[in-house]
């Protein structure tokens, strides 16, 4: 359904640091736009090639009208994980990479039994989380 989505920052070398360290236990990767010159202001992770024609990408930028990036209130991006031990992992590196708890990691049975996930804010205040599903027991 999606081939990207873009979250706005007002600092992008802090984003950047968050975001690679926090995405790294999910096995998420810069993307590399190689030559391209209109990347600048911007850093993605996941999966760009061919020029864009191939993506799944989690993007971040300074906005196009050089206002101030603001969270959107009930917005949120949740991302796959793997394993509850990936889902950890993402959790101990955003909140030592300026990051805020939202929610620990840990099962969430109103969602359903195996729904294993953890909140987080990144530095500019926009919600990810990370959901582990599959299994409602540590590997």
């Amino acid at each position: 359904m999606f081939a990207y989505v873009c979250l706005g920052t007002n600092d992008l070398e802090r984003a950047v640091k968050f975001y690679d360290a926090a995405l790294a236990p999910l096995g998420f990767n810069r993307c590399n736009t190689g030559e391209e010159s209109n990347w600048e202001g911007w850093a993605g992770w996941g999966i760009y090639e061919e020029g864009g024609a191939k993506e799944l990408a989690l993007w971040v930028c300074t906005p196009f009208d050089a206002k101030t990036a603001t969270p959107g209130n009930g917005t949120m991006i949740a991302l796959r994980a793997n394993t509850w031990a990936a889902v950890q992992n993402f959790y101990a590196a955003a909140n030592e990479n300026g990051g805020t708890s939202e929610g620990a990691p840990g099962l969430r049975p109103q969602y359903a039994s195996d729904f294993y996930a953890a909140y987080v804010r990144d530095p500019d205040g926009n919600k990810i989380a990370v959901v582990c599903r599959g299994s409602a027991h540590p590997e």
